[in-house]
């Protein structure tokens, strides 16, 4: 079951920073690997790198566990699991291209 805390930590800091097209998806009834699923966009490469630096940095304070990020060097999508939460940053292009957001909405929309 997903931390209230942690939702609201991971959607305030995405507003804190700028992140754009925030988007946060219930996944819990479609896979057993995360409770929700946050997509956002960045404007630049550092862009992205700093809304997950911040992230990282508010979920440690917070005691929330990260167990892993993938995609920091590249910074054109990056992916941060916090567990119950998997946070996307890409950048536009990438978000268009892939449009995860539709993958996973998917599901929601047969309930």
């Amino acid at each position: 079951m997903i931390s209230p805390d942690l939702l609201a930590m991971s959607i305030g800091v995405l507003e804190d920073m700028k992140a754009k097209a925030i988007n946060k998806i219930n996944v819990s009834e479609l896979t057993s690997i995360s409770d929700h699923m946050i997509f956002c966009t960045g404007t630049s490469s550092r862009h992205a790198r700093s809304i997950v630096d911040k992230l990282s940095e508010k979920a440690k304070e917070e005691k929330h566990q990260i167990l892993g990020i993938e995609g920091y060097d590249s910074g054109q999508w990056i992916l941060i699991d916090l567990g119950d939460i998997i946070v996307h940053v890409m950048l536009d292009e990438v978000r268009s291209f892939y449009k995860l957001d539709d993958l996973w909405s998917v599901g929601n929309s047969f309930k």
